[in-house]
């Protein structure tokens, strides 16, 4: 089983721009695998256009995109034509990110990512539709898992990356709902005598019944 802080798996696989072996191609930026079912499926086609969209997003968080589906690269390309005019890409604009052919579900079962009670025409488990976010150290990050009829909330994948990076730096951990700029938490490793050398900008204690000094927050540090 993959745990939160492993060294993601490494395989090498065929994708619509050639051959990669996956922590190679990843170098040394931060990743995300965005995995699918089938090529020309609705919800899939909207989440890669989606992925068009915001790569200019990924691209200033050093976060290269790639995705995966169980079919053939050749019929990836023709897909990647639906996939641009959705996006509203000019139809000869070369398609900006690789998707891995999955065709024997190698990598989907190597990532424990299949969907048992979603089967294909000829009743084989489909992939199913998960995240996986890669840093640059090539560890398992974070994973979010949906079910074939719920498509993701990039919003909520951008918010993460944040989170992740931003404490990966700095000695906060992110509250709910939190967005860049937002105050951050406290770490409650950070003893009450240290907090003004680890947290010059200040600290806001939140008074609560138990009377326990935990819920502490200070403004979103400058990394």
């Amino acid at each position: 089983m993959l745990l939160l802080g492993d060294v993601f798996p490494n395989f090498s696989a065929n994708t619509t721009e050639g051959e990669i072996n996956f922590h190679d191609w990843i170098g040394e930026e931060w990743a995300i695998l965005f995995s699918h079912p089938s090529d020309f499926t609705p919800v899939c086609t909207t989440e890669l256009a989606r992925v068009l969209n915001l790569l200019p997003q990924f691209n200033e968080r050093n976060v290269k995109v790639i995705g995966l589906s169980c079919d053939s690269v050749s019929s990836h390309k023709e897909w990647c034509k639906d996939i641009k005019h959705y996006a509203g890409l000019n139809e000869d604009e070369k398609f900006p990110y690789p998707i891995i052919e999955d065709k024997d579900r190698k990598i989907a079962n190597l990532l424990c990512m299949i969907d048992k009670d979603e089967l294909d025409n000829s009743g084989i488990p489909l992939t199913a539709r998960a995240v996986f976010i890669i840093d640059s150290n090539k560890k398992f990050r974070l994973s979010l898992l949906y079910p074939a009829t719920t498509g993701r909330n990039f919003d909520e994948i951008l918010r993460v990356i944040d989170s992740l990076q931003l404490t990966d730096k700095a000695k906060v951990a992110t509250p709910v709902d939190w967005k860049i700029g937002d105050d951050c938490m406290v770490l409650p490793t950070i003893p009450e005598d240290q907090l003004i050398k680890v947290y010059p900008q200040g600290v806001n204690i939140i008074p609560l019944p138990s009377g326990k000094n935990y819920l502490r927050k200070t403004s979103c540090p400058k990394v």
